[in-house]
């Protein structure tokens, strides 16, 4: 209880720093003329049906994915993904209170290069944006995301410039034209507004993002994982003392970019990347390590990491100098996000004054526990 208790007192603080460094326009911009978001994406709704979402908890429910024809480029939904897409709009349309739905096209397993030719050209650029709003607009969707994942070169990004802003048009003239509410425009971008680390350097559309984009989910997760087995890492770090790899400096990455603070969600995982330890006796974060521990190549679910704590009697560390936790029993060692540590971030991100949050991904939580804890600890915006 004493940690609980320091850890809160830490959250109080940041808020405290909130007042006191974010300006008070940006502050009463973030608090009275734009909602804030606690979004979700749901990755599986077969499994984990809408009917069973806690909407209380969120005001944005992404549908993931829908990828266009490679040679149209033009959403093609077949008859079970149609049925799917229906169930999920009005399933969750009935609920109380409604979330917003969107769809997300692309993903982490999208083919790069058939985006990267999509958004090369007017002609195949105009097809999937019609597309994409004929089918929004068929489904009762109130918006649609892009997860391009990711510009592989600075003629990507400028060519993404040009899909933003296109896309924007199309949406206000088909708004116009239908007398309906324009639909939402959003994007699944990397955790910094540029690739630093990549030996190609590149660098996101701020000004397009800022005059076309509803905002964008800046991915800040998998900074760690099983790409690399000879040590572990914390997986969504707010901090790192030794790297620019944090969501600290990502978020910031983005503002000193010039991006809009409203136009910001920070992306929280609902999972967490394991590890198989070289010596048991050494268990830090940065410990040596020499493959991927259980679950889906070395993923679990917060639910499924919850359960392997219980069941192995594991040691639950909480690490405030990356704000992020970490259990290991034997030689198995895992690094997630529990209900305490996003709440720090939650505080964090506030005190930023960004416009919210989202999860990837809906069905990992465990019985909505950090679900829940976010949406109490959110306290702006509603």
């Amino acid at each position: 209880m004493a940690a609980l208790d320091t850890y809160f007192q830490l959250f109080s603080v940041l808020h405290i720093v909130f007042f006191l460094t974010v300006p008070a326009a940006a502050r009463s911009l973030v608090a009275t003329s734009l909602p804030a978001v606690r979004g979700a994406y749901s990755s599986d709704p077969t499994t984990f049906p809408p009917s069973v979402v806690d909407t209380s908890l969120f005001t944005h429910i992404y549908y993931a994915f829908l990828m266009p024809s490679n040679v149209t480029y033009k959403l093609e939904i077949s008859s079970s993904t149609a049925l799917e897409l229906s169930n999920f709009t009005t399933s969750l349309h009935h609920k109380n209170p409604p979330p917003a739905t969107l769809f997300s096209i692309g993903g982490g397993g999208s083919d790069s290069s058939l985006f990267s030719r999509m958004a090369s050209k007017p002609t195949s650029r105009k097809a999937f944006i019609t597309s994409a709003i004929e089918v929004a607009r068929k489904f009762n969707f109130d918006g649609m995301d892009l997860d391009w994942e990711f510009p592989n070169n600075p003629k990507d990004m400028k060519n993404l410039g040009r899909l933003f802003k296109e896309w924007r048009r199309a949406i206000d003239v088909e708004a116009k034209a239908t007398s309906r509410a324009p639909l939402l425009l959003t994007a699944a971008v990397y955790f910094s507004v540029d690739f630093f680390l990549d030996s190609v350097y590149r660098k996101f559309p701020v000004r397009s993002i800022n005059q076309y984009m509803d905002w964008v989910n800046v991915m800040c997760y998998d900074y760690h994982g099983g790409w690399n087995t000879s040590f572990t890492g914390a997986p969504a770090a707010l901090y790192d003392s030794k790297s620019n790899v944090s969501t600290s400096y990502g978020l910031r990455s983005w503002i000193k970019a010039g991006v809009d603070r409203t136009k910001l969600v920070m992306g929280l995982p609902l999972y967490g990347r394991t590890w198989e330890l070289k010596d048991p006796n050494f268990h830090d974060i940065g410990s040596a390590a020499v493959a991927v521990g259980p679950g889906d190549k070395g993923v679990l679910t917060f639910a499924e990491v919850e359960e392997f704590n219980k069941k192995n009697g594991a040691v639950i560390i909480h690490d405030m100098d990356t704000v992020s936790t970490y259990s290991y029993a034997g030689s198995t060692w895992v690094g997630y996000d529990d209900d305490i540590t996003a709440t720090l971030k939650i505080g964090f991100a506030q005190a930023l004054g960004i416009r919210g949050y989202f999860f990837w991904a809906l069905g990992s939580d465990s019985n909505w526990k950090i679900s829940r804890q976010a949406s109490r600890a959110w306290i702006l915006g509603e």
